[in-house]
């Protein structure tokens, strides 16, 4: 249905800017997916063997003996993401290598047998414990593929990965997020074999009856899953942080999705499968010394964040741990200003200073004076799902209204990314439009199209501070 609607931009995060109309069939998140929407961003943290081989993706025959950090201090991991406005940490547990950073009863390849703690340590269980201690949320990636594992490709390994997965899920308290890696079968040494396994992903790991399992022990758990199934959660097509300038919460229940709709979502799909959007601090995802100055920058990183929490998804930013156990100073260092400069640019809503009135069916929010303006925040409440499909922003800056468009939208755009009339698209649970600072003495925001009467959650205007 085409609906004008014209918000106002003062009104605080818990007032809706318009009833919605009555119960409608369009898809709504869980209670855990809600939950999850408000995390907004959080942590990755790669550390493995990889750590210590100097590369990316173990090859299953790396020894243990080379786990040994001098200062590995789970706290300063926890203590540092929340710094850096983490509200949650995911560790990889265990890589495609198979190395496990748990005592696990089903596999020598493991802490156990590493001289870290004299093979009495649990990073998984330390870094669990500083999470709470530091009041983060706890989540875990598994590797479907084990490089390391004889049986891997043969039925009785999914016994094996079943198993694993029932230890974490049952001895570190709650898990808010179990995250399965899409890369699978390929080279491996496979107990000493040193060949190539290949498997078909959509039925090898029988994923129905895994996910059964997860939310059998974890019921507050979300499944992020890239191997086809529908978990919870949907990666958003690529590794640089970015969603679609368009992007839908929905996607179909069944059925193939094609890349741009990982990154766009679906309209009118019948499944609430949001996007979370995952990438590096640096250039890597494990630790290299000689990325210690490629860092990416805080422009960079504010990039990111536009266009990731901004585009309707959640941010998982990778924080490696460095060889002695601990967070490098130049990840911490840049983390926490990226912190700082999100606070800052959000610390106040421009908005609540302004006059409303109204003409017709526009809502119109006057300034006082001319009032330096450069972002734009909205958000739906998307517990009545996500309804916005089109919007359309004029600022009034002198006596013209001028047009403001989104200075970050994707170039070249993709066709779920534009409108004939050059309007914006959707919101969901946050959209931020970035312009460049004007002066403003007004701001009309106007819906222009919804799937039915829009419900507001947030409106805000701000002025962000160069990073």
């Amino acid at each position: 249905m085409k609906t004008m609607f014209i918000a106002a931009c003062m009104l605080l995060c818990h007032t809706a800017l318009a009833q919605p109309t009555a119960a409608t069939d369009l898809p709504t998140p869980s209670a855990n997916q809600l939950r999850w929407h408000d995390m907004e961003m959080y942590a990755f943290l790669h550390y493995s063997l990889n750590t210590y081989t100097d590369q990316e993706w173990g090859y299953g025959n790396e020894s243990p003996q080379l786990f040994n950090p001098s200062q590995l201090d789970c706290r300063q991991w926890a203590r540092v993401c929340r710094q850096a406005g983490m509200s949650g940490i995911i560790l990889t547990a265990k890589h495609h290598g198979g190395f496990c950073l748990w005592p696990s009863a089903y596999t020598d390849y493991s802490v156990r047998s590493a001289p870290w703690r004299g093979g009495r340590g649990d990073v998984v269980g330390e870094l669990a414990e500083a999470c709470r201690q530091e009041g983060l949320a706890f989540g875990v990636y598994v590797s479907p593929w084990d490089r390391h594992h004889p049986a891997y490709g043969r039925p009785e390994y999914i016994t094996y990965f079943r198993n694993q997965l029932r230890e974490l899920l049952t001895r570190y308290g709650d898990i808010f997020e179990v995250w399965f890696d899409g890369a699978n079968g390929g080279n491996g040494w496979y107990g000493g074999a040193d060949e190539r396994r290949t498997i078909d992903a959509t039925t090898y790991y029988a994923w129905p009856e895994t996910y059964a399992m997860v939310r059998s022990l974890q019921p507050r758990c979300l499944i992020w899953n890239d191997g086809g199934d529908r978990g919870d959660l949907r990666w958003v097509g690529a590794e640089d942080g970015s969603a679609g300038t368009t992007n839908w919460c929905l996607l179909n229940a069944t059925g193939p999705v094609p890349r741009q709709q990982l990154r766009c979502g679906l309209a009118g799909g019948n499944a609430w499968v949001p996007a979370e959007a995952d990438t590096s601090i640096r250039p890597g995802w494990f630790y290299h010394a000689r990325e210690d100055t490629l860092v990416k920058p805080l422009a960079r990183l504010m990039d990111i964040y536009y266009k990731s929490v901004g585009r309707n998804a959640a941010l998982l930013l990778n924080i490696p741990i460095a060889p002695n156990g601990r967070i490098h100073p130049a990840d911490s260092l840049r983390a926490t200003a990226f912190h700082d400069c999100i606070r800052r640019t959000f610390a106040t809503n421009l908005a609540d200073s302004a006059q409303l009135t109204r003409e017709a069916d526009t809502w119109t929010y006057t300034f006082r004076h001319p009032t330096p303006i450069n972002r734009f925040l909205a958000g739906e409440d998307i517990r009545l799902g996500q309804r916005v499909s089109r919007f359309a922003l004029h600022a009034r800056v002198g006596d013209q209204w001028l047009p403001l468009t989104d200075a970050l939208a994707d170039t070249p755009a993709t066709p779920d990314d534009t409108t004939p009339d050059g309007a914006l698209t959707t919101i969901g649970h946050k959209r931020i439009v970035c312009f460049p600072t004007i002066a403003a003495t007004a701001l009309r925001f106007t819906i222009l199209e919804a799937t039915a009467t829009p419900a507001m959650a947030r409106i805000g205007l701000y002025l962000a501070p160069q990073p």
